[in-house]
């Protein structure tokens, strides 16, 4: 069963029955953290069935807002947006496992830059500026997610921050950002910082899409950053230049993700250990899935929220919502699913095997009450569902 509904719900059918419920959405962009928003769906839930076992887990897929998720100690720092500009940023430093837990939209991320899109001469400096300190404090393994980034310089700014400096043919450094990639020849690495690129990472995606071509990091996701057709084709060249220099299969799947920032980073490591072991590439929504309890508590449950700003075509390219689904469909594909976003700019497709409830939000102003209101209507339906399950 699928649907989308905007308004206010029906009593139940049926006299309130208990639930198992995990609450499991990704941030509303803009509107709501994943906190707030699985707090409010789960307050709309309670109204309907109030003694629902209702389990809030809030979720990321390697964009803004994933390292607030793990445990540790919250360090902010002066740093560089993705435009040069100074500003401050924040990751999560872990001190018992010495891990950082970092996000590459904290320091390089769109939000900064939205109004004046750097795509062709931006870079991520300022989250090179973040790995560094973290390496400072002790850590000796590196979470990056990579979601949300401004750039599309191959992790180029990042190598500089941690001094490896790209060169052009003649020898001097190449100008900071995509749209000068296609010059580059070299990488002096005179002033490497040795423990920084030592480091183990793991490298959070949302998607799959590998470095250039039509699938590549500037084709997909360039325009999104205020790339134009011919600014696709320039930073395409530049990315497929930079994995030649570098050694790097541009087809690693993932290694789109973030404009390129792990070919960047699997050059590095690999020149320091030799070998591309210290680099780990994973889905980033299943890894928060992991850490926050989710995949235990699914087995459990007899009904599943997520949610997110937008359902559109990327979602099922490793998004949180189509993570969800399929993490269901692998544990307990007797639970029932529900969407909520605030637009569905794409059919919701029966995913892993599950039939999502859809429910778009309402339109009103106060994003707390639409939330508590999408929570009321799945309430309701997956009563009815129930009831004609039996």
């Amino acid at each position: 069963m699928s649907f989308t509904t905007s308004s206010r719900p029906s009593a139940p059918i049926e006299e309130e029955r208990s639930a198992r419920v995990v609450i499991a959405p990704d941030a509303f962009k803009g509107t709501a953290s994943a906190e707030d928003a699985a707090q409010w769906l789960g307050e709309g839930v309670r109204e309907i069935i109030r003694d629902a076992e209702v389990l809030l887990a809030p979720m990321a897929d390697g964009g803004e807002g994933t390292s607030s998720l793990f445990e540790g100690e919250r360090i902010t720092l002066p740093t560089t947006d993705a435009a040069g500009r100074l500003t401050e940023a924040s990751y999560t430093y872990d001190a018992a496992t010495t891990t950082a837990f970092i996000d590459i939209a904290a320091a390089s991320g769109l939000p900064a830059v939205a109004d004046s899109p750097v795509v062709m001469t931006g870079d991520t400096y300022g989250t090179g500026v973040l790995i560094a300190d973290a390496q400072t404090r002790g850590a000796t393994r590196i979470v990056l997610g990579l979601g949300g980034s401004a750039t599309v310089d191959g992790g180029t700014g990042i190598l500089v921050a941690l001094g490896a400096n790209p060169l052009n043919a003649a020898g001097y450094q190449l100008t900071p950002g995509g749209g000068h990639l296609r010059e580059i020849a070299d990488l002096d690495t005179a002033k490497v910082n040795i423990p920084a690129g030592a480091v183990d990472w793991v490298l959070l995606t949302d998607t799959s899409a590998p470095a250039c071509g039509a699938d590549g990091a500037a084709a997909v996701f360039g325009p999104q950053k205020g790339a134009s057709p011919a600014d696709v084709a320039v930073l395409d060249e530049g990315l497929a230049t930079l994995c030649d220099v570098a050694g790097i299969d541009p087809n690693t799947p993932g290694l789109g993700a973030a404009g390129g920032v792990g070919i960047g980073i699997t050059w590095l490591s690999t020149l320091l250990h030799g070998n591309a072991e210290h680099v780990s590439i994973q889905p980033g929504a299943r890894v928060v899935a992991q850490a926050n309890g989710v995949v235990d508590a699914l087995q459990d449950a007899s009904l599943v929220i997520t949610g997110e700003g937008a359902f559109d075509s990327q979602t099922a390219t490793g998004k949180v919502v189509a993570t969800l689904c399929d993490l269901v469909a692998e544990h307990n594909p007797q639970a029932v699913v529900a969407i909520a976003a605030g637009a569905f700019n794409a059919e919701v497709p029966k995913m892993a095997g599950v039939d999502p409830i859809a429910v778009t939000l309402s339109d009103s102003t106060d994003v707390r009450e639409q939330l508590i209101q999408a929570g009321r209507e799945i309430a309701v339906a997956y009563l009815n569902i129930s009831t004609i399950q039996g």
